[in-house]
């Protein structure tokens, strides 16, 4: 499901951004320019690339030794 999620995230971006340069009106660009930091915000952990999301490695707190 994360997939999709994922995929669902990086398409909003390109929508916004497209949007945001085709926008004829300063109080659109604006709404938009903020709904493009709220989307970009939900996805501080994904990879543009790969479009996966990262997870943390390494020992949990509870492998203290």
């Amino acid at each position: 499901m994360e997939d999709l999620e994922d995929f669902i995230h990086l398409e909003n971006l390109k929508i916004l951004r497209r949007q945001i340069d085709l926008a004829k009106d300063d109080v659109r660009r604006q709404w938009l320019m903020i709904r493009l930091a709220e989307e970009e915000a939900k996805g501080r952990g994904c990879d543009p690339i790969g479009g996966r999301r990262r997870t943390a490695k390494g020992p949990s707190m509870g492998d203290v030794w």
